[in-house]
């Protein structure tokens, strides 16, 4: 695919809204004020990665449009796609594609939808500050942490390896219901879902950096946002040797690791929902600023075209 420099792109993508703000469907409870604003809601859910890029989009879309109310829940991206098939939100925020299954519930209950990139995250593995052994794992010593029969057996740092220190294992990570889990499983031990039981799971992202800051020994998976946000509190491990950052993950070095983000946005709130399509139609335009300002990894040139091509399919 061509490239173009961001800045073109960008003023393409305007462009491109432009022309689908001139065939959008039918405004359904959105109302316009004297003042040309407009009054409405977009309902989000889905994964705790992205939610602080949506809220991110949502807080500079507010200073364009403060009558329209932006919610973002986080009930994993599992969560959020369960909610979205049942048409009860307009967007959901997933950190990795909709499942075939997914797709199939979507289908049955008549949600249309479109798959959107809005930014890129280096899923990164924390350490607790104190951890000054394990700072550049393997992939290979990460299936030794994480793998479903390692339950039991590997519950010290020198399982892992003979030359860290015996210190106890404490393991924290995302729940079930998340895509960083279904991402993390398949990258590290091959199949998504498969890990030993005896961790700590949470949808909520925080209490990941809670857990492992508190214990010596602690290790959890999480967005690289996170660590951005937390510098000091948890520190993060290379992977092979290379560091999760903006250039490692946009240059695939930090494989495999380095994932797309996504919003789902259903097709019919789109074109029947003033607010929901000028919220999107922000959100892309915005992607490079909102991603900046929710420290996260922008996306490519390639990918700017890309974003701008599903976009432009709403129409």
């Amino acid at each position: 695919m061509k490239k173009t420099t961001a800045s073109a792109a960008l003023a393409t993508l305007t462009m491109a809204a432009l022309a689908l703000s001139a065939c959008g469907g039918q405004e359904t409870g959105t109302t316009t004020s004297a003042d040309g604003g407009l009054s409405g809601s977009v309902t989000t859910d889905g994964s705790s990665t992205v939610a602080p890029l949506t809220e991110a989009a949502a807080d500079l879309y507010r200073d364009e449009e403060p009558g329209v109310n932006v919610s973002v829940a986080t009930s994993g991206t599992g969560g959020g796609f369960k909610a979205f098939c049942a048409d009860e939100t307009d967007i959901s925020n997933a950190s990795r594609p909709i499942k075939d299954e997914e797709a199939e519930e979507c289908a049955a209950n008549g949600v249309e939808y479109t798959e959107i990139i809005a930014a890129n995250d280096g899923l990164s593995v924390i350490l607790n500050p104190e951890n000054d052994w394990a700072t550049d794992l393997t992939v290979e010593q990460l299936q030794t942490i994480w793998a479903p029969e390692s339950e039991g057996e590997v519950i010290s740092w020198a399982d892992v390896d003979p030359s860290f220190p015996d210190v106890p294992l404490a393991l924290f990570g995302a729940g079930t219901d998340s895509g960083t889990f279904d991402y993390f499983t398949e990258a590290v031990n091959g199949e998504s879902g498969a890990i030993r039981t005896d961790y700590s799971p949470s949808e909520d992202d925080n209490i990941t950096i809670q857990g492992v800051a508190g214990d010596e020994g602690g290790i959890g998976f999480l967005g690289l946002s996170y660590v951005e946000e937390n510098e000091g509190v948890i520190i993060a491990a290379s992977v092979d040797g290379v560091y999760p950052s903006v250039e490692t993950v946009q240059d695939g070095t930090y494989t495999p690791l380095g994932r797309p983000l996504f919003i789902y946005v259903n097709n019919a709130s789109y074109t029947g929902n003033e607010a929901v399509k000028s919220f999107v139609d922000f959100y892309v335009e915005n992607s490079l600023e909102v991603a900046d300002l929710a420290l996260f990894v922008p996306l490519t040139d390639d990918q700017i075209t890309v974003a701008q091509e599903e976009l432009a399919s709403l129409g």
